[in-house]
């Protein structure tokens, strides 16, 4: 299965207050975009990296460029409609979509995340985390679905059909994980600060 990395990288970051672009912020001495890039070149089921902008990210488009990555502009109109207008545009075919607010992914991660999309044998795949791992840190939640009882929080990496992507409605099956660095998606000052702290923690030896 050939299967192409859409990396979203267009996210405004109004909620940092910060002049740098959101993916060029720094967590441990990297911008987040390359540290996500970093695992998806490792992930040894990722064939193809596309980087998604959009007019908020001029800077983002122009670091991708420099490391020779394939840049798409997007209308900027969020997550999930700039994904679908990549997809429709560039008439992909198995397609992982990933935030590039990030920065603690690995590639081990994305090739589990693939993995169990090859064999769950449905159309799309959201990864998501509880509720509870969110609260624990103290980390910003965006949505929470209840599903079978329990409170889901989507992370930001989902797999889809691109073949399909023009249907109304795809069956979907959910991959819930626990795994803690997947939760720090920075879209706050709070966020980015627990980012770090974690890879701090992460670096020092056991």
């Amino acid at each position: 299965m050939g299967v192409t990395a859409l990396l979203m990288a267009g996210g405004e970051g109004a909620r940092l207050k910060t002049e740098e672009e959101k993916p060029l912020l720094k967590v441990g001495g990297k911008p987040m975009i390359e540290r996500v890039l970093n695992a998806l070149k490792e992930a040894k089921k990722v064939d193809e990296i596309i980087v998604a902008v959009s007019q908020h990210t001029p800077k983002t488009a122009a670091f991708a460029r420099k490391h020779s990555l394939k840049v798409l502009q997007t209308p900027g109109k969020g997550f999930c409609l700039d994904a679908r207008y990549a997809i429709k545009k560039l008439k992909l075919g198995t397609v992982l979509t990933v935030c590039a607010d990030l920065p603690l992914i690995t590639s081990e991660f994305i090739d589990r995340v693939i993995s169990h999309y090859e064999q769950c044998k449905k159309p799309a795949l959201t990864v998501m985390v509880p509720l509870e791992i969110y609260k624990k840190f103290g980390l910003s939640t965006d949505y929470v679905f209840t599903v079978e009882g329990r409170n889901l929080v989507p992370v930001g990496v989902n797999v889809v059909d691109g073949k399909r992507i023009k249907e109304k409605e795809l069956e979907e099956e959910i991959l819930v994980v626990n795994d803690e660095r997947v939760v720090v998606n920075v879209n706050t000052y709070e966020d980015l600060k627990v980012a770090k702290l974690m890879l701090q923690r992460m670096a020092k030896p056991e």
